[in-house]
């Protein structure tokens, strides 16, 4: 098939059963669908499969498959979805006063090494509104108290529901989301939390692995839950750390990784490599 035909991500999980892999491919080839790439993944401690495959078809509309599979996948109990795998993400990025991993994402997504649309920049503060129209991104100032923190979290969702954004980053965003924000956003809000989960959750990890002598630092993305830093860990990294590091050094250290370890992430979910397994991921690479 040539370059300009059109091509779609298949994500699915259910039972695990014989023949899964020979009834997806199956459909695929009754519809005249060339597979490039598939992988597969059977949880044994789960009894639950999950498989990505990316296909090329003529002839076929993304509204005409999605019935397809509407009618294919009831037999499995197949949760699906279905993905243009040409669509950029539509991508609301979220940030405070920590500017590297949100200029980080600006520079990979104008280089094109992202597959996503950045729509808006949210933040508490007017520290980034100059970078942001550097890169002809609107910049929307929501302060956060105590007191407004319910209408604010309403204004940022009605800006994520404008720009349709499909996936939020929090790019070193240092406020909490409630409990309601965090369920609106299930399964396409990713954080960085700048250590090696699950040690040093919540605020100052810098300050606590400082203080813990660590040799290691890290970083963890991570989707969003209600529980702080307990979201699905998606991607890690480290770096060495030395008993002569200050916590200044530590977070001068650290920011690299965490601005790598972000950068994986937003590209593995924007490709459609990620799958939700409980409160784990597969991550299809």
């Amino acid at each position: 098939m040539s370059d300009a035909t059109p091509a779609y991500i298949l994500t699915l999980s259910c039972p695990d059963r014989k023949g899964l892999v020979h009834a997806v491919s199956g459909f695929l080839l009754d519809k005249g669908a060339n597979i490039d790439e598939a992988a597969q993944f059977n949880d044994q401690s789960t009894g639950l499969f999950f498989m990505r495959v990316r296909f090329s078809v003529e002839g076929q509309s993304l509204e005409e498959l999605q019935q397809s599979l509407a009618a294919f996948a009831p037999a499995f109990e197949m949760a699906w979805k279905l993905h243009d795998a040409r669509k950029p993400v539509p991508t609301v990025v979220f940030v405070s006063r920590e500017g590297h991993c949100l200029n980080d994402l600006l520079f990979r997504w104008k280089s094109g090494l992202l597959p996503i649309d950045i729509r808006a920049i949210i933040s508490n503060h007017r520290d980034f509104y100059q970078l942001a129209a550097s890169y002809n991104v609107p910049f929307h100032h929501v302060p956060v108290t105590a007191d407004t923190k319910a209408a604010a979290e309403a204004r940022q969702y009605e800006i994520i529901q404008n720009e349709k954004a499909e996936l939020v980053v929090l790019a070193r965003y240092m406020q909490i989301l409630s409990d309601d924000l965090s369920a609106k956003l299930s399964g396409r809000a990713i954080n960085i939390h700048h250590s090696f989960l699950p040690s040093f959750k919540g605020a100052r990890p810098y300050y606590q692995a400082h203080e813990r002598g660590v040799k290691l630092i890290g970083a963890t993305a991570h989707y969003v839950t209600a529980d702080l830093d307990e979201g699905p860990i998606i991607e890690q990294d480290v770096a060495r750390a030395s008993h002569t590091d200050s916590v200044e050094d530590l977070t001068a250290r650290g920011r690299d990784t965490e601005s790598q370890v972000l950068a994986r992430a937003v590209k593995w979910h924007s490709e459609h490599r990620i799958l939700i397994n409980g409160s784990k991921t597969v991550v299809f690479l």
